[in-house]
């Protein structure tokens, strides 16, 4: 049985011009519906019914980052997470990491920097903005 997600998932991979295989879709469609990043622990703790094992799933993870249907996000412990959520396909956005919680939220609301001067010589390929702080779930408590 399809679901939106499902045919949301197999048609962006469809549109890459490569083919649609049951673990692509699996984990596209699974990370389509969170909510958060991902680490790919969790990732696979959570597909564990889906039968795919860790080496796939990270290969799979790394098509769908190559594809840009996902990004992936280096927070502060050095530990990857990834996100299909709103705004991946244009990385330039900002990324919370709660220092108590650890959970990882994309901003995609939030205003960055256009440019910023390097020195001469340096060229900028990519920029990754990470704000670490406290979660509003880990400030009640």
């Amino acid at each position: 049985m399809h679901t939106p997600v499902a045919d949301q998932a197999e048609t962006l991979i469809r549109a890459t011009g490569a083919r649609v295989t049951r673990p692509r879709v699996t984990v596209l469609e699974f990370l389509l519906a969170q909510h958060k990043s991902l680490t790919h622990h969790e990732i696979h703790a959570q597909l564990s019914d889906a039968a795919l094992d860790p080496v796939t799933l990270y290969r799979v993870l790394e098509w769908l980052t190559e594809n840009e249907l996902v990004h992936r996000i280096a927070g502060a412990d050095t530990v990857w997470r990834f996100s299909a959520g709103a705004g991946h396909h244009s990385h330039e956005h900002a990324h919370f990491q709660c220092t108590s919680c650890e959970e990882v939220t994309c901003f995609t609301e939030v205003a960055l920097p256009r440019k910023i001067k390097l020195p001469e010589g340096f060229q900028s390929q990519e920029m990754d903005f990470l704000i670490k702080g406290t979660c509003p779930h880990c400030a009640k408590h």
